[in-house]
């Protein structure tokens, strides 16, 4: 009898141990291989946790399947690639075929005569505001409280994953994340060109750049990796080194409405420009497609889409969409240790930056900027007719990300 348990024991303990295997070799694009091809030494604030530090707090399951991916690390960390050799060689200028890309153009400069920032001090100041107030209990937002474990799969859709150089890259929608998913892509080699994978971000069609299926992100693990799937997230977390690009949240809101509303976008007009002009302009009978409703003159107006963003009603029929919806609610910075957080003002800095922190500098280069980008100073004449009240109402609505990224309060907006 006990030669019996003792068997169906082992087989029992051999088959989970298999199940764990299979679930980390599983995907042939070395989603769970742990490729950390980065020495990525973040500055550190006291008591804050290091990726790959502080083990003994994981449970059993994430402690054993740490190990064995540990590993597999050790194997793997070695293997060397024609791609990291040299400098990407390529098209120095895309090929614009999008309207919004020709409208504003690429800033081709170099910026040499720009000063240099002390970048790991910087990196040391943006992540300490953002640790205190995430730890300030007098300061409060919805969902702040909540754990990483409280957050919805379907919420972690903008955490794209490179397991080829262990990176973990939140794409905030109108902070450079085309050009940024493009440098993913590169650096997984998630897609392919006749068979080979890309090498320059600007040789990437941008529909493949924000087709879902060509990213690997958080949301997908649970289809592919079951009840494993929030054990292996919070591995990857501790392991990787995970970024995010945010702005001036007000400046932000202006470039969204510019390119999803002064642009003609059908998906955008049936979706949102035709209920908020029945809504806030009161018309009726309005044209179906974006062509004839811009040949017409009807068009969203700035304060359209500001009384659409105010109103209670909005977020009870579907949540904000992406490109206005809050960072925090994107990239949940206070359950997610970021290791760098970038910021537009400063992309050209910090994007060089965070590329030779990864190692990946001799890989690719960043993609060049806009060169009419919405900057901070265009403010004043945008908000200009919006009345005070919604001035301040729409404040208290992006607070949280004013303060947690370390924007100030736009005083001059937000009195007579």
């Amino acid at each position: 009898m006990t030669k019996a348990r003792l068997l169906r024991l082992s087989v029992v303990l051999v088959s989970i141990f298999m199940i764990l295997l299979i679930i980390v070799y599983w995907d042939n694009v070395g989603t769970a291989h742990f490729y950390l091809h980065t020495s990525f030494s973040r500055p550190r604030s006291p008591g804050a946790i290091a990726a790959g530090e502080d083990w003994e707090t994981l449970p059993d399951v994430d402690e054993f399947l740490a190990k064995l991916l540990s590993s597999s690390l050790k194997q793997n960390s070695s293997i060397p690639r024609k791609t990291e050799q040299l400098l990407v060689q390529g098209s120095n200028k895309p090929v614009v075929s999008n309207l919004e890309e020709n409208v504003r153009g690429y800033d081709w400069s170099t910026h040499k005569d720009r000063n240099s920032l002390d970048q790991e001090k910087l990196q040391v100041e943006r992540q300490r505001t953002l640790r205190e107030f995430c730890a300030n209990s007098s300061f409060t937002f919805p969902t702040k409280e909540r754990s990483f474990d409280d957050i919805p799969n379907y919420e972690l859709n903008h955490l794209i994953v490179d397991d080829r150089h262990g990176v973990i890259y939140c794409y905030v929608p109108k902070v450079a994340c085309t050009n940024w998913k493009r440098v993913m892509i590169v650096l997984s080699e998630s897609l392919l060109d006749q068979g080979v994978p890309y090498r320059n971000p600007l040789d990437i069609p941008r529909e493949h750049v924000h087709n879902t299926s060509t990213h690997l992100t958080f949301n997908k693990f649970w289809h592919r990796y079951g009840k494993f799937s929030r054990h292996l997230m919070k591995i990857k977390l501790k392991k990787y080194t995970k970024f995010l690009f945010v702005r001036d949240p007000f400046v932000r809101l202006i470039s969204a409405f510019r390119s999803k509303f002064e642009l003609k976008n059908e998906d955008f007009y049936r979706r949102f420009a035709i209920p908020m002009l029945e809504l806030y302009s009161n018309h009726t009978n309005l044209p179906t497609s974006v062509n004839e409703a811009f040949g017409a003159g009807l068009k969203v107006s700035f304060s359209d889409f500001i009384q659409y963003l105010l109103d209670p009603r909005t977020e009870k029929m579907v949540p904000f969409n992406e490109h206005w919806r809050q960072v925090y609610r994107l990239c949940h910075p206070c359950q997610i240790d970021y290791d760098f957080i970038g910021k537009l003002e400063t992309l050209d800095e910090d994007a060089a930056y965070l590329l030779q922190l990864l190692k990946v500098d001799r890989l690719l280069r960043f993609p060049p900027s806009y060169r009419n980008r919405t900057a901070s100073s265009w403010e004043d004449d945008w908000f200009a007719k919006i009345p005070l009240a919604w001035r301040q109402q729409l404040y208290k609505l992006y607070e949280a990300d004013f303060v947690l990224f370390g924007y100030p309060k736009p005083e001059n907006l937000l009195k007579d």
